[in-house]
Formats: C-alpha cells, sequence, structure tokens
C-alpha cells in the first residue's frame, strides 16, 4: 500500500455540526463518515486538504438535492449567495477545528504549509493537513480576511461552490449538462485570483463555471488545479471537466484530482453506491489520456459525497490501489498518482 496524498475532504464540516462529539469524532471515530484519525492511518491517508465549506441554509421548502440526483436527468437551481458577514463565523468555527485536530493528535496530526512540512510529515508517520476553502463566502470585497486566513494557514481557495459568490459563479448540480453556465469572474474575483497568485494560495477550479475558468487561466500566473473533478467525457455532469479544459490544466503544469463521489464517476449519473470499478477506471484512463501521468492525483470527497462500495471509506484506498494495479498501472505510475504528482504540484504553486 502507497501512501495517499488526497485533495479534498470535508470533515471539518462534520467537526463544526457536532463540536460536543469531537473528539470520538476524530481521536477514536464515532462508526460514522468516511474519516477519523485511526482509519487515516489504516487507510494509507498520508496528506491532503481539509476544506471550510459554509452549507446553505435550509428552509422548509428546500429542494431535496439528494433524492432528484438519483433520478438523471435532473437540473437543481443554485442556492443563493452568501454574505461575508454570514459566512465568517462557520469559517472561523471550521478553522478552529482545523486547529483543534493538530493540538488533539498529540502529535499525529500537523497542519503543513510548505511541501517540505508535507514531505517531512511522511517521511515520519504523521498526517499532514492543508488548509483549503471550498466557496470564498467568508471572503470579504476588501479581501481583509483572506489575508487573515492565509496567517492562519491557508493555502488553497476555491472561488465558489456551486453557488455564485461576489467573485464568481458555480456550475448547479445537473445531468446531462455543460460546464458553460453563466457568466464569468467579477471584478472582484479578478482582484482575488490577483492577490491569491502573490500570496502562493492555489485556486481551485472545481466548482468554477466554463467562462469563470477560462478568466482564471486568462489571469492567473499558477499552474491550473481541480482539486476534485472528473471527465466529462464520460460522465457529462456539469461539475465535470471538458477534454479543453484538460488540455489547459495540463499545459499550465497544473493537476486534477480525481473525485470519488459516485454521481461524477458513473455513467448514468446516479448516486447509488453498488458500481464496480469499471466507471472509476474508465475516468483514470480518460484523464491519464489527456493530462498525461504528471498531472493526476485522488480527490477524494471524503465525508462530502456518496463513494463507491468498493471503496466505502477512507479504509478502502487500499483496494482502490489494488484496482489499479489490476488495471495495468505500473509502480512508478501509481508513486506519482498516490502522492508524488500533489507534491510536485505544491512545488510550483506555493511560496516558501
Amino acid at each position: 500500500m502507497l501512501p495517499t496524498f488526497d485533495g479534498h475532504n470535508d470533515l471539518l464540516l462534520r467537526l463544526h455540526k457536532d463540536p460536543a462529539n469531537r473528539e470520538t469524532i476524530w481521536l477514536t471515530g464515532e462508526g460514522r463518515g468516511h474519516l477519523d484519525l485511526p482509519r487515516m492511518r489504516k487507510g494509507g491517508f498520508a496528506a491532503g486538504f481539509f476544506a471550510i465549506y459554509i452549507p446553505s441554509p435550509v428552509s422548509h421548502d428546500s429542494q431535496d438535492y439528494m433524492a432528484a440526483m438519483e433520478n438523471p436527468p435532473f437540473a437543481l437551481p443554485l442556492p443563493a449567495l452568501i454574505t461575508a458577514e454570514e459566512a465568517l463565523p462557520t469559517a472561523m468555527s471550521m478553522a478552529r477545528q482545523l486547529l483543534w485536530m493538530e493540538r488533539a493528535s498529540q502529535g499525529g496530526f500537523k497542519i503543513c504549509t510548505t511541501a517540505a512540512q508535507i514531505r517531512a510529515c511522511m517521511a515520519q508517520g504523521v498526517i499532514a493537513g492543508i488548509m483549503h476553502m471550498e466557496g470564498a463566502e467568508a471572503i470579504d470585497e476588501t479581501l481583509d480576511n483572506l489575508y487573515a486566513f492565509h496567517a492562519m494557514g491557508l493555502r488553497s481557495l476555491g472561488p465558489v461552490w456551486s453557488r455564485p459568490t461576489i467573485f464568481g459563479h458555480g456550475v448547479p448540480f445537473a445531468f446531462p449538462a455543460s460546464p458553460d453556465t453563466g457568466e464569468g469572474l467579477t471584478a472582484k474575483g479578478r482582484d482575488l485570483i490577483r492577490a491569491c497568485n502573490d500570496l502562493g494560495v492555489m485556486i481551485d477550479l472545481s466548482h468554477l463555471n466554463e467562462k469563470g475558468f477560462n478568466d482564471v487561466a486568462k489571469l492567473s500566473t499558477a499552474p491550473l488545479v481541480a482539486t476534485h473533478s472528473n471527465a466529462h467525457a464520460v460522465t457529462p455532469s456539469s461539475r465535470n471537466l471538458t477534454d479543453r479544459q484538460l488540455h489547459m490544466i495540463r499545459d499550465t503544469g497544473g493537476m486534477v484530482g480525481l473525485n470519488f463521489a459516485t454521481s461524477f464517476l458513473r455513467r448514468d449519473g446516479k448516486q447509488g453506491a453498488d458500481m464496480g470499478w469499471e466507471d472509476v477506471l474508465a475516468h483514470l484512463d480518460h484523464l491519464l489520456a489527456i493530462l498525461g501521468e504528471d498531472h493526476l492525483g485522488f480527490g477524494s470527497d471524503f465525508d462530502g459525497a456518496e463513494l463507491p462500495q468498493g471503496i466505502g471509506d477512507v479504509t478502502g484506498l487500499p483496494a482502490l490501489q489494488q484496482a489499479m494495479v489490476d488495471h495495468g498501472y505500473g509502480e512508478g505510475l501509481m508513486r506519482k498518482l498516490t502522492s508524488e504528482n500533489w507534491l510536485a504540484l505544491l512545488d510550483r504553486t506555493w511560496k516558501a
């Protein structure tokens, strides 16, 4: 089993929702969810991006998104914009949870801000965590909050989740559908991209619509990255990347993390976990064919999505690796896909 570097998870949301039980959730595991410290060690989870994510308010007439996604075709409306004033308390709560995870682990987990720190953790058997922001709702118009979160350890940011922000527009949950939905970056969004470039904060394009993706590509001086996205040619979800986008990512020396969410893997667009390895391997093969072997890794979406039954939770990572080996992936390629490509990407993106 090779150690795994993971491009995306939502464990902080679980801790935020149930802070009274966070010691059980993180340190011993409460029998639910995809991640906890013991299972991460068992599954070979060595490093990853931990997302600060602002959930949409739930109203009495809100649509049951999960149920709707069980029956393609579907096209679900985007949630409403959330202001920085509304989002900041939740974002701070999740940042506090990440800082607490480091303290509570007593040396078993460390927040890292450089690739060298991550490599040192991996060499010592310490799990490395990176503070990421999935949707920039908590960042204000002046970008003051960006600098504050950067000082706390933020090193990766997606301008949007699947709803608009003052910076840009996310793709809706829709299948079959194109990612070409809505307008591109706003003027404030262009300011955000420039500031992230200046700080060395990695920009995540996974939820951004196609016009916004194009705007980032024109403006950014950093490699293009989609931390948890799949191939639109295999599964035509609005969340997946077209071949044109994949070529652009490759040409900038960028990176894509394979998303384990069933609805972005299955060719029928359904969410059910009752699937084998065929569609997973089809996405990997297609992404490799376009990106090349140096620009692909994993972006699991642990604790944020339904996973294939063969994976189940973080302890299923060895089974995924075995399926890839059985499919013909050699040891050198496996090392790149499981961790080396992500580390090389951070070398190209982050500033010391």
